[in-house]
């Protein structure tokens, strides 16, 4: 009689190292995610109709930042490779080589989001913009306006986040990410000071609303950019003299890096590019659709967690080349990613109303629409889109571990480009459906995207030669 045995990818080595990982990793991942949380929250409660200006800077924001996070990310996969060949004393080489590139971004993306700001959004809100029957009454060129001035403050915080970016990747490629997790949450503290002072004028100053927000943020990126910096130079080989690398040591680093950027490039800009069509709706479509996807931005955190960890843990066995350890970290991450994105789906499924309030006051009215209830009626649709977010995230971060590069970055572009922006537009706008119609759109360039890369992976890894005895 056949006795159920467990599959060669769930032992329980393999799932307390990926816990060991993940969870810290997920916990400084969701940092980033608080502090826009943060922000909405508080401007749900003092300035509710100003949150459009936030979401709509993130077009050119959202962009740099995830085109930076994705070439810098060959910093932490090399850095893991030598770690996985007991190499850590020269893993310094790849640290300075990511520093420059930080730098180097940093300026070049600082200065391009800054002065483009206000000719890309005049023409996006006055030139391009539909007539829509649903349209609020403000003027396009006063939301114009208003979020070019929120996007130039934040580019002002583009070179600390470069910085402090390639910090955190080397110290978790390290397996040092606790140092990470308390840095980030000193930013997040920061910035929810920064908030309540300068959106809300709790301690007596002048509320701010977008504004506020913005240069909370860019000072709370500056603050642990130093912090992160002075632990890299004190605690780690990062500026200790280490030999000179392989002659394709370079182009791999940025080879890995290039592809994620513009997978990131697809997916951040693609999401972005939704905020803009949900404000050609309305304001309020706007605001109740930027809610429910700042939840699910919370809940990636969860899966950034984990495919960052399995990213690790791929990229590790593919330093010793062991085609077994890298099949069995593939596979364990995908079913980790499903499990948690089943026990998220429930709990946005089942507190939907009290998450709704606690990102807006329950009186929260913004033309004629209800923000709370409004906002509880979508996170059905968020329950069902974060899985999927999750498996492409989760996949596409192994296949990069393993220098597969290019295909993700299709599957990516083709997701979230092609077949997400032109749903929402036609099922939010050209159909009428408002922000309803944009949830439905985003579920079905997410569940492409998550279908595809997960399918990927498995072929990949299924050719993998096998050493395992039977």
């Amino acid at each position: 009689m056949k006795t159920l045995r467990r599959p060669a990818w769930a032992r329980a080595s393999d799932i307390s190292d990926l816990l060991r990982l993940s969870v810290p990793i997920a916990i400084t991942r969701m940092s980033m995610m608080l502090m826009g949380i943060t922000d909405a929250i508080v401007l749900g409660q003092y300035a509710p109709g100003e949150l459009p200006y936030i979401l709509n800077s993130w077009l050119p924001m959202g962009v740099s930042i995830g085109f930076g996070m994705g070439l810098l990310l060959g910093t932490q996969v090399l850095t893991s490779e030598l770690l996985g060949v007991g190499q850590k004393a020269e893993t310094g080489r790849i640290f300075r080589r990511g520093l420059w590139a930080a730098l180097g971004l940093g300026i070049a993306l600082t200065g391009l989001v800054f002065f483009s700001a206000e000719p890309l959004f005049h023409w996006i809100f006055v030139t391009i913009a539909p007539v829509s029957e649903a349209a609020d009454k403000m003027d396009p060129g006063t939301i114009a306006a208003e979020t070019a001035k929120v996007t130039r403050i934040l580019s002002s915080g583009l070179l600390a986040f470069m910085v402090s970016q390639v910090c955190s990747f080397y110290l978790e490629a390290l397996r040092r990410p606790l140092l990470v997790t308390v840095v980030m949450y000193f930013g997040v503290v920061i910035n929810l000071v920064l908030d309540l002072a300068l959106v809300g004028g709790v301690w007596g100053g002048t509320p701010m609303g977008a504004e506020g927000v913005a240069w909370a943020t860019t000072f709370s990126r500056w603050a642990l950019t130093i912090v992160m910096f002075i632990l890299v130079v004190t605690l780690t080989p990062a500026f200790r003299k280490s030999v000179v690398g392989p002659l394709d040591e370079v182009r791999r680093q940025f080879s890995v890096g290039i592809g994620t950027a513009i997978s990131n490039v697809a997916e951040w800009g693609g999401f972005n590019m939704t905020y803009i069509i949900a404000t050609w709706i309305s304001l309020a479509a706007n605001s109740v659709y930027g809610y429910a996807v700042q939840i699910m931005g919370l809940c990636f955190m969860f899966y950034l967690g984990i495919g960052t960890a399995t990213s690790v843990r791929v990229a590790e066995a593919f330093g010793r080349g062991n085609p077994e350890e890298i099949r069995d970290a593939g596979r364990l991450g995908v079913a980790a990613t499903i499990l948690m994105g089943v026990i998220l789906g429930v709990i946005l499924i089942v507190f939907n109303g009290p998450i709704s309030r606690i990102l807006v006051r329950p009186d929260a009215v913004l033309n004629g629409i209800a923000l709370a209830p409004a906002i509880a009626g979508l996170l059905f649709f968020a329950a069902a889109a974060t899985i999927f977010d999750g498996l492409q995230a989760t996949a596409s971060m192994a296949l990069r571990a393993q220098e597969i590069v290019w295909s993700p970055s299709v599957i990516h572009i083709g997701s979230f480009f092609l077949v997400m922006i032109p749903a929402c537009y036609w099922l939010g706008l050209v159909e009428g459906r408002g922000a309803r119609g944009m949830m439905e759109g985003a579920l079905i360039g997410i569940g492409m995207a998550g279908i595809l890369q997960t399918m990927l992976l498995e072929l990949k890894t299924a050719r993998l030669p096998s050493k395992r005895a039977a």
